[in-house]
């Protein structure tokens, strides 16, 4: 299964509008982060299963850059508008046939609400996304060549989801896995899991309470996302070598890919 992150940022977006920190200024195309995404895919190429999770707003941009042709599906793990706010953009994915999208009852709430255009008969003429909502409830289901699972997190006080297929699973905007979570997460090796700063937050996992989560977990190989203008690529690379080695700790970056 091959994972190509789309983006790794947080809210604002790397660099922050307004903002010249010599993070926001820096030259390194790794401190560049679009809001946080990936996009998965298995199978031969060109009949490959692909899938997202999460639309920010680049993505047109992240779509473009990954020359994505077509999705099987589209996974959200919350309504906030860094991880939703480009759905119309899936609108040219979907001519031939309607997109999925997965979420837990909240966020196809939300979702409904903020692009209630989508989901009313309108006239013809600038043209909306064809989607069809799923709550895809606590069990297993399959798309395509990919069996997922949803996992329930908390974001502050918010109910969301984090997503596994197989022995992957991407987990962003946590600040708590309940218990349950964790028995649901067993035999994870590959994980991806935010940490916005190395400072505690009150709704995200701080750097260090992503890696501990994974270390909970027993991930063999762990990639922080969904991360602020506070650390360069590079300081971030020795500040999870330092705290983080045994679960092969390290900060994701736009474009990476890795086969999980």
């Amino acid at each position: 299964m091959r994972v190509l992150f789309l983006g790794s940022g947080t809210s604002f977006g790397v660099p922050v509008i307004g903002c010249g920190c010599r993070v926001c200024a820096s030259a390194d195309p790794r401190d560049s982060r679009y809001r946080a995404s990936v996009l998965i895919q298995s199978g031969a190429a060109g009949s490959e299963t692909s899938i997202v999770i999460d639309s920010g707003p680049e993505f047109r941009l992240q779509a473009l850059r990954a020359r994505i042709t077509r999705l099987d599906a589209l996974l959200l793990t919350h309504a906030h508008a860094d991880h939703v706010g480009g759905l119309d953009d899936v609108r040219p994915l979907t001519h031939e046939v309607e997109l999925p999208v997965y979420g837990n009852a909240p966020t196809l709430a939300e979702t409904r609400e903020r692009f209630g255009y989508i989901f009313r008969d309108t006239q013809e003429g600038g043209g909306k996304p064809r989607v069809e909502l799923r709550d895809p409830g606590a069990g297993a289901f399959r798309v395509g060549s990919i069996e997922l699972l949803p996992i329930p997190v908390l974001h502050g006080a918010l109910p969301i989801l984090g997503w596994r297929a197989g022995s992957f699973a991407y987990i962003t905007d946590c600040s708590e896995l309940p218990e349950p979570s964790y028995r649901l997460l067993e035999g994870v090796e590959t994980l991806v899991v935010n940490g916005l700063r190395r400072q505690p937050h009150s709704t995200h996992f701080s750097l260090g309470q992503g890696i501990a989560a994974a270390r909970r977990i027993g991930a063999k190989r762990t990639w922080l996302t969904h991360m602020n203008h506070e650390s360069t690529h590079e300081e971030l690379e020795e500040y999870c070598a330092s705290l983080g080695a045994d679960v092969g700790a390290r900060p994701a970056y736009d474009g990476l890919e890795l086969e999980a």
